[in-house]
This record gives structure tokens, sequence and C-alpha cells, in this order.
């Protein structure tokens, strides 16, 4: 393994865990009695979102206004308005529909996120990798139950 990927590996594997437990979380919150609507389960998610994440700014020092002049700012509000949308979406489609389908369908992100990055980012794209997308497309087709 490269030394990059002790790097990012181990934030991989928690951000996996981590969302692993989003959807079921959100199902049981935003359903039956006492449901919170969606709208609201996304504020008061994101809320402590954003409070962790100044948080970790403050304890890591990186600083925060000092990064708004950057000209790569653009790519992070679309970013957000792109997050937002997707969220908001989400937490709606799990007060909706069973976190078994909806899960699998949302996470067809990361298949459409690998081919932008072979095709726009300058990614290497492999056999292998290309059988592994083709593989997730078809396991998330196939528990999705679509």
């Amino acid at each position: 393994m490269d030394a990059t990927a002790t790097t990012y590996l181990p934030y991989a594997l928690l951000a996996m865990g981590a969302y692993a437990l989003v959807s079921p979380l959100m199902r049981v919150a935003t359903t039956g009695p006492n449901a919170i609507p969606s709208d609201v389960a996304v504020i008061v998610s994101n809320t402590l979102l954003v409070a962790m994440a100044v948080g970790v700014i403050l304890y890591t020092g990186q600083g925060f206004t000092t990064h708004l002049a950057s000209p790569k700012l653009a790519h992070v509000l679309a970013a957000g308005v792109f997050l937002g949308i997707g969220i908001l979406a989400l937490y709606r489609s799990l007060s909706l529909g069973p976190v078994s389908v909806v899960t699998p369908i949302f996470a067809m992100f990361l298949v459409f996120s690998s081919v932008i990055g072979f095709l726009f980012l300058g990614e290497s794209f492999t056999a292998r990798k290309g059988l592994g997308i083709a593989f997730a497309a078809a396991a998330v087709y196939l528990v999705s139950g679509a």
C-alpha cells in the first residue's frame, strides 16, 4: 500500500461506517408516530454537521476566512448546492420508501462520481476499475429490486 493510501484510507473507512448508519436512522426518525419532517431533519442533522466542522477547524487551527478568497471557492459553493439538493432528496425519499431500496439507488452516486473522475479529472481507468463499477451498478440494481 502506498503512503497516500495510508493517509486517506482510515478516513474513507470511517466515512463508510458512519454513512452506513445515516439512512436507517433517518428512516426511523422521519416515519411512524412522532415522525420528524424530512426537511426539519435536514436542518437539525446538518446544523450538527456544521458545529462539528467548526470544532475541527478550531482544533486544527486551519482558519476559515483566509480561504474565502480562493479561486476554488466557486467549486465549493457548487458542491454545496448539489450536496443540499442530494441530502434534501435523500431524506425525503427515506421518509417515503424503504432503506433497502432508497440507499442502494442513492449509492449510485459512487459509480457516477467515479466515472466523472475518469472522464474529467484525469484519474486512471483500468479494466479492474471498470469491472468494479459494472458490478456496483449491477449490485444496486439487484438489491433495490428495481
